[in-house]
């Protein structure tokens, strides 16, 4: 029987909000490790979220995103459009069914020196979300409309949880770090920054 278990972002404020996020300028990454760098939301003209609810396809994995459950992703480009999207996107826009696809393309193209203007993803302390059994799996429902997303700066994630997304295991984002905790102490998983996630740490989610 499906586990249903609609939450909102103002029954679950536990603890204050207190916490500091760091950002990605704070960082320099060495030994070869790839971690999201540069200007990514730093500039005040950037793109507004887009919805992900038109049929698109990933542009990492090639799956349709409407079609699967969990955290998808956006990002985008300008002019400085990595050689694997189409030169017609608005804005040079990326779209990810999942927020594993979302890093795993953003750090593989960051290496090849392409680096978004500004990424998005979804934010679970936006929405009111479920959690469903989907072939004996624990899955936390898509949220696809634009108003859905926040900057990935500005998220907190809980990784490697009982809860997965259309890639199995994922980095489930809120904006409000007390609702993370609060996710990670019901379903496990440790908290992540946005700047601690490297190529490193997503080929070790779901192992």
């Amino acid at each position: 029987m499906d586990e249903r278990r609609p939450h909102s972002a103002e029954k679950r404020r536990f603890h204050g909000s207190g916490h500091t996020r760091r950002t990605v300028l704070t960082t320099i990454v060495v030994g070869g490790v790839g971690s999201l760098a540069g200007c990514l939301g730093g500039d005040s003209e950037t793109p507004d979220p887009i919805a992900l609810d038109d049929g698109q396809e990933c542009d990492n994995c090639g799956m349709r995103i409407e079609m699967h459950p969990g955290p998808v992703g956006e990002a985008f480009y300008g002019d400085d459009i990595p050689p694997s999207l189409p030169e017609d996107r608005k804005n040079g826009v990326a779209w990810f069914c999942s927020s594993m696809c979302t890093y795993n393309f953003i750090l593989e193209n960051e290496e090849r020196g392409y680096e978004p203007q500004i990424a998005y993803g979804t934010d679970y302390s936006r929405v009111q979300y479920e959690i469903r059994q989907d072939g004996g799996t624990q899955v936390i429902s898509a949220h696809l409309e634009a108003d859905a997303f926040a900057n990935l700066q500005d998220l907190t994630f809980v990784a490697n949880s009982e809860v997965e997304g259309a890639m199995g295991g994922s980095l489930i984002g809120f904006s409000d770090a007390d609702d993370a905790a609060a996710f990670a102490d019901e379903y496990g998983g440790e908290l992540l920054t946005h700047d601690e996630i490297t190529r490193e740490v997503l080929s070790g989610i779901g192992m």
